[in-house]
């Protein structure tokens, strides 16, 4: 199983991001981080429009099944979910990729069933 988190930073001890779309990186590993892989996503952080569909693509070719992410706007939600790439929410205690990793593992964190943000990460 491949969860991507979204991170201001390139590994797992960097802050998280709290927005989907216009993440600065993913952290993408597997369950056991084992394999760590960072993909960066300048190319959607100052989109006019379009960035959490882009993103939801990058995760598909990534092959990720798990995203955790502090919120997620309309477009991006149903793009993710068309691909069957589970959401969880991790809140305002969550400082890092790991803390957020740990949290989803420990069934510590929400699965998201709607957008959680009316888009643009707002």
């Amino acid at each position: 199983m491949r969860v991507a988190i979204t991170a201001s930073g390139e590994d797992l001890n960097s802050p998280v991001d709290r927005v989907f779309g216009r993440a600065r990186y993913f952290v993408i590993t597997d369950t056991e981080e084992t394999n760590v892989e960072v993909l960066e996503n300048s190319q959607n952080m100052n989109a006019a429009q379009g960035a959490g569909i882009q993103a939801a693509r990058q995760m598909a070719n990534k092959s990720v099944d798990i995203l955790l992410t502090g919120n997620v706007g309309p477009n991006a939600f149903r793009a993710l979910e068309a691909v069957s790439i589970r959401v969880f929410q991790f809140g305002g205690d969550t400082l890092t990729v790991r803390d957020a990793l740990t949290a989803w593992k420990e069934g510590r964190l929400q699965e998201v069933k709607a957008p959680t943000a009316k888009g643009h990460g707002f």
